[in-house]
């Protein structure tokens, strides 16, 4: 490292970790360092090929141009497209929500991609969209492949709801998603199928006592700390549930978007004085008729945003299990425009306009679930209106 450094100059310490090193006017040594010892790593672990994603390639030319200096050899890199984790921000190895891992079990994919974010009509930050076009679909009707039998990326659902919908190439899917023509739950169901099947084999080469020590050896268990909580792991304490503004609407009138066979245009009244335009993707999926007139809760400090040419001003909140959606079952007692509080941040005041930018939303919608009670909850805090408890009929589902 001693010799390294006196070749490389700040500018292409600096360079080189652009896309991976947070960038500042008086950076610390570590992060000038950084692609140096990334760079050697490849000589001392005596690797013939380095493989990451595309935010890597500035290091990888910096390894190219500086090891053959030191006398090492000119090794291969591999990259792939950067994609969004199931989170809806970067996937993180530091992250275990944001990535689905080759040895995670049938079960903890399934909480994974239920617990992803994957908004309506979403193409852009949706990590369980972005898993069917670079690792499921390329492999789709492959000869030799896990999926060799397949016609095409298949959804499948009841008849009445449309039936099975056949996908032969990403963009078809991309297009009728970005359209609201394909449910957020169905694509999830599909795509945990799909990724649970292509495991499976992986699974079964380390189902032995040998490898099971050997991944045990490889990926240790961090350290507790006292109180249970991992060292070491940054928590974006400034975002909390208390910054979101759930209220008790009333529908009052629920009619279907003139331009989307999927979407339902609801008015809802809050109780103060003014209807808002709620415009969500239960058509085909809950009964218009039991929508109707009913007592539900809306998250209502999103940013309005345009739906296939109506502006929604709220988002109705619901529980989803294999594919059913229901909303949020709300006490009978609750008042219209009533304050939906989580446990624990009662006194906290939301914020007026969720900023897009921040993701706030995206960051605690996956800790949003319904116990084995039917109580809704996030984390294990539950959802409370005037003291009383928020409730779904499903059971181990999640909210959103």
């Amino acid at each position: 490292m001693c010799r390294l450094s006196s070749m490389v100059t700040e500018h292409d310490a600096k360079k080189a970790g652009a896309e991976v090193v947070k960038q500042v006017d008086h950076p610390l040594l570590s992060g000038l360092l950084y692609p140096g010892l990334q760079s050697l790593d490849e000589e001392y672990l005596e690797v013939d090929a380095q493989f990451g994603g595309i935010d890597q390639r500035k290091i990888f030319m910096f390894a190219e141009k500086y090891l053959p200096h030191l006398g090492y050899k000119r090794r291969a890199h591999l990259m792939n497209p950067m994609v969004p984790g199931l989170t809806g921000s970067k996937m993180s190895a530091s992250d275990e929500n944001s990535k689905i891992d080759l040895l995670d079990s049938a079960s903890v994919v399934k909480k994974k991609i239920s617990k992803a974010y994957c908004a309506e009509g979403d193409v852009e930050n949706n990590g369980v969209l972005q898993f069917a076009k670079h690792v499921i679909i390329p492999l789709v009707g492959k000869a030799g492949g896990p999926f060799s039998e397949e016609k095409g990326f298949t959804i499948s659902r009841p008849q009445e709801f449309g039936g099975d919908k056949i996908y032969t190439c990403f963009k078809d899917l991309e297009t009728q998603f970005a359209n609201n023509e394909v449910h957020p739950g169905d694509l999830k169901s599909t795509v945990e199928k799909y990724l649970n099947r292509l495991m499976e084999p992986v699974r079964n080469v380390f189902d032995t006592d040998e490898m099971r020590q050997l991944t045990k050896d490889a990926y240790p268990l961090m350290a507790k700390q006292k109180g249970g909580k991992h060292p070491n792991v940054s928590v974006a304490d400034k975002i909390n549930p208390g910054m979101l503004d759930f209220r008790v609407g009333h529908i009052v009138k629920v009619d279907c978007h003139p331009d989307a066979d999927s979407l339902f245009v609801e008015s809802v009244d809050f109780g103060d004085g003014h209807t808002r335009t709620v415009v969500s993707g239960l058509k085909g999926r809950y009964d218009q008729d039991k929508l109707n007139d009913i007592k539900a809760i809306f998250l209502c400090n999103l940013k309005p945003a345009k739906m296939r040419g109506i502006e929604s001003q709220a988002m109705i909140m619901c529980a989803s299990k294999d594919g059913q959606v229901e909303p949020l079952h709300v006490p009978e007692e609750a008042i219209i425009g009533a304050k939906v509080c989580v446990e624990g941040y009662e006194d906290n005041t939301p914020e007026r306009v969720l900023n897009p930018k921040h993701k706030i939303w995206e960051t605690l919608k996956p800790d949003f679930t319904v116990d084995s009670q039917g109580n809704a909850k996030w984390r294990e805090n539950e959802l409370l209106i005037a003291g009383e408890a928020v409730t779904s009929a499903f059971c181990d589902a999640t909210i959103s």
